[in-house]
């Protein structure tokens, strides 16, 4: 499964910096990896993230 998660307008930095760690932190603990991320010219980001299944016993 994967799901993505958007970063809102940042034009700082540090501060969409500080926003990716928060929501790459926050989707870990919901069993989330990060896969990939990209900053747009907006100044927005987009994560994504893939959840592993679990295998067939």
């Amino acid at each position: 499964m994967y799901k993505s998660v958007v970063i809102p307008y940042s034009p700082r930095a540090g501060e969409m910096a500080s926003k990716m760690e928060e929501a790459a932190n926050r989707m870990e603990q919901e069993g989330f990896a990060l896969v990939s991320c990209c900053v747009l010219p907006s100044c927005t980001g987009i994560l994504l993230f893939r959840k592993a299944e679990a295998p067939d016993a």
